[in-house]
Formats: C-alpha cells, structure tokens, sequence
C-alpha cells in the first residue's frame, strides 16, 4: 500500500434499507493507492450490497462514496470511468473467444488496441492462460473463466477495483494464479476493494473490515485483528477430530471449538487451560496426537467474536 497517498475511495455513513432490513448500515471505510482491503462476513453481512453501491449499480439511502475525489452520487457515469466491477458472475460472452472477450472490454472503454494488446499480453501470462487466447469463453474451466473476467476488468487500467467474491468455487491453483495478478497491481495504485467468504484468503489482504448483519465489527489488518483475539488458542491434533470436538466443547473454560483440516482450534480463556483439556481428553479415552497453543487465525477471531455477540444479545 502506498500509504502517503490520499485515499482513492472514501466512505462514510453508508446506509442501504429494503424495507425493515437494514442491509448496510453506518459503514464507513477508505482505501488507498496499491492496497487491497478486504469486506469479510458470512451471507447477509452486506457485501454485495457495498460494492454494488460503489459500483453505482444501486443508490444508498443515506451516506457519501468519493472515488478518486469524484461525488460517486452527483456523477455517477463520471465516476464509472475511474471504476472497474466484477460481480459474483461476471457477464463473459461464451461465443466469443478470450482474445474477442478482452477486445470488446477494451472498446468499450476506447482503449487504443497497442495499449489493450499489451496489458492483455501481460495479464493473460500470469494467469498462465496465452495458450488459451484462442478458445471459446463457453469452453473454458469456472477458475479460467474469473481469470478472464479479472483480465477484461483491468483492460482499461481502472484506478479503483470492485470484486464480489472472485474465487468462489475457483481450484485452488487458480485463486493463486488470481491473487498473483492481484498483487501486480500494488505498483500500479490501484486500488482493490474484494469480498469473501473465505476467511484464510482474508489473510491475504492489507486490511480487512468484518462485517455482520450490515454493520462494521472491527478494520484492521489481519495481524492487529488477530491481537484483539480474547483468550486463547489452542491446536488439538487428534485421531478421530470429530470426538475430540465433542470431548472438549462443553470443558470448563472452553469458549468455542471449531473444526480445521484434521485437527481442531479450541478457543480457551487462557492458555493455562491446555493441561486440563489434555488430561480430560486423555480420561475420555480420546486418542491424542498434539495439543498445542496456536496462534489465532481471521475465522478463529471472527467466529469468536460472533460467538460473544450471541452470548450477549441474549442476557
């Protein structure tokens, strides 16, 4: 991130209703030069609603959105030239080819054919997809076809980038390949505004916003969020992980229990609590193969926290 740059998006206030339901509320954010700030949430936390309001595809209720100093709600077609959006599906025409796909994009914008062909040239080789410029849209694999959609949302060299969700059900050497091109965009200052629901993809990002229910929880980088982690974690490596989670869920101390890869995190409220887990682990016959304490990741710290907001919203 460059951080001494002003702000290219700025926030505040910004609020969208349907009816009773108050989609997004109050939220207030800026992004800079070079970074990519992450909206992190569960379904119904707001996301897509955000970026559809910055992309001037729908109308706050309440609120201001400046983009690269331009009133996004006075101008909106004059801020759609600094901006470029690529929603949950972005619309690929399956009959035309990659390279007739980026060359549409690229007239639409008027971009010079050197100066799209170039770019294209670039991006379409660290998506490691030159060999398919060729093929048809329609033919392409899910992860190809959100690599094109990023290459043809970046033919015009936007200033500001809007991404709903990119690499949902993307393999994962496609998201690398996505994120790769991603992080060549630092240099180039621009800045990215990406959605997920993948929270260790969240990791990836400069900072990110963890939104429920259309409100903002906390925004920092991944590391200073991490530190706000009450308690602590503890990384149970066991035989049969799923008897381990039920051993342990209901134990003195233990806050919350979630399930990860072969193991489990266990969130404690101190990480004194290790030796008794282990020894009534051990009481309860289950086999253990590690306990560790661990250090806290985005999902562990927001399910903590969704967990806390449950216990009190309901004493």
């Amino acid at each position: 991130m460059l951080a001494s740059d002003a702000a290219v998006i700025e926030v505040r206030g910004l609020e969208k209703r349907f009816g009773a339901l108050t989609a997004v509320g109050d939220l207030s954010f800026s992004v800079h030069p070079g970074e990519i700030f992450g909206l992190v949430g569960p379904d119904g936390a707001g996301k897509t609603t955000t970026l559809r309001m910055l992309a001037s595809v729908m109308r706050p209720d309440a609120g201001s959105i400046v983009i690269d100093g331009i009133d996004v709600l006075a101008l909106p077609e004059q801020a759609k030239r600094h901006v470029s959006y690529m929603p949950q599906r972005f619309g690929l025409y399956e009959d035309l080819t990659v390279d007739e796909n980026i060359r549409f994009y690229a007239d639409l914008f008027e971009v010079p054919r050197q100066v799209w062909q170039t770019r294209a040239d670039a991006m379409l080789a660290a998506a490691d997809m030159t060999r398919f410029r060729g093929r048809l849209a329609g033919q392409l694999s899910g992860g190809m076809k959100q690599k094109l959609g990023l290459v043809c949302s970046l033919v015009h060299t936007p200033r500001v980038l809007l991404l709903d969700e990119p690499t949902t059900g993307v393999d994962p050497l496609s998201r690398r390949e996505f994120w790769q091109i991603l992080y060549s965009l630092r240099s180039e200052g621009v800045a990215m505004l990406i959605s997920t629901a993948y929270l260790d993809e969240a990791e990836r990002c400069d900072r990110l916003a963890l939104l429920h229910a259309g409100k903002m929880m906390y925004c920092d980088t991944p590391a200073g969020l991490k530190a706000r982690m009450p308690g602590a974690m503890l990384q149970i490596v066991a035989a049969d992980p799923r008897r381990a989670r039920d051993a342990v869920r209901d134990l003195p101390g233990v806050e919350g229990v979630l399930l990860a890869g072969s193991g489990i995190h266990v969130h404690v409220d101190g990480a004194e609590r290790l030796p008794q887990i282990a020894a009534a682990l051990a009481a309860q016959g289950v086999a253990l193969i590690s306990i560790d304490a661990a250090a806290p990741t985005v999902e562990d710290l927001f399910v903590a926290l969704l967990d806390q907001e449950s216990v009190e919203a309901s004493t």
